[in-house]
């Protein structure tokens, strides 16, 4: 006990990503911080543990200041199982996306949902630590950057965001009153006449003549094509696995436009959809979960 105190040491979990590596670190020890640090480092071409060393270094840690290592994702598999005195605990992703998403919503069992370059979906129970891939899409972060380079010249999310959240989605997609004319009660279902009905449908028919929509109006369009396949995947998963609740995980839905489209589709279905904070670091979250244990 004397030397654990003399001596405080810290986990480290690494998600490494499509797009990023993140980064969870979680000090041990009297006057340890209450929250984890986070942060998020450049995604590296080929996984090392020259890299972790580099990563622990900006934060001014070495490997002797460590007590474990937890890695998931990408590439994750090609570090060794153990480096001097520290053991490399090697999470899968489907485990550590599902157990992270629970940590960072407090609830014991969830659809959970990992909303980075692409979209996968688990359905996950925190007793018994069970997690299993339902399904997924590949509409998601990669989908919103690379349909922006081709239509905003922008791969940025956060220009993309910025552009989606002055604009209007309607001035590019068709809405139901527009695809049906006279609806019974104003509305099909439990969608309103104002909701979409063909995304970019108004785009196919767009006079020849006339100037295309604003760059707002279009990032819009693309914001809720992207978060609505999501949203609508999650809830019929969520009903098939009777899981009342949904929580999204991932840099995607750090951005605020995405956040409120999922927002929108969960309240024409009265879904429970729910975007915990700092929801880039769930899959890492699940990962130090992991290690903790």
């Amino acid at each position: 006990m004397s030397n654990a105190k003399n001596n405080p040491k810290s986990w480290v979990a690494i998600d490494y990503g499509l797009s990023n590596t993140d980064v969870v670190m979680r000090h041990t020890g009297p006057g340890a911080a209450s929250e984890d640090r986070c942060l998020v480092v450049p995604r590296p071409p080929n996984v090392s543990i020259m890299q972790i060393e580099a990563i622990l270094s900006q934060v001014g840690l070495s490997m002797q200041q460590v007590a474990g290592v937890a890695v998931t994702g990408g590439q994750h598999r090609l570090l060794p199982d153990r480096v001097e005195a520290i053991d490399i605990l090697k999470v899968p992703e489907v485990q550590a996306v599902g157990l992270g998403g629970l940590y960072l919503s407090k609830l014991p069992e969830a659809l959970v949902v990992s909303a980075g370059s692409g979209t996968a979906v688990m359905a996950a129970r925190m007793r018994g630590k069970r997690v299993q891939h339902v399904t997924g899409t590949a509409v998601g972060g990669g989908t919103l950057q690379g349909l922006g380079r081709l239509l905003l010249n922008t791969a940025d999310p956060i220009a993309i965001d910025a552009l989606a959240r002055a604009g209007d989605p309607n001035h590019v997609d068709l809405t139901l009153i527009e695809a049906t004319g006279v609806l019974a009660d104003g509305q099909i279902g439990k969608l309103p006449a104002d909701a979409n009905a063909v995304n970019f449908g108004k785009l196919a028919r767009w006079p020849e003549h006339v100037a295309l929509p604003t760059r707002e109006d279009i990032a819009a369009g693309l914001v809720r094509l992207v978060g609505q396949v999501i949203a609508v995947i999650a809830i019929n998963a969520a009903r098939a696995e009777k899981l009342e609740q949904i929580v999204v995980v991932g840099h995607l839905v750090d951005l605020p436009s995405v956040r409120a489209v999922l927002q929108t589709v969960a309240g024409y279905y009265g879904a429970n959809i729910t975007v915990p904070d700092r929801p880039g670091f769930g899959t890492a979250q699940g990962a130090m979960l992991m290690l903790r244990d």
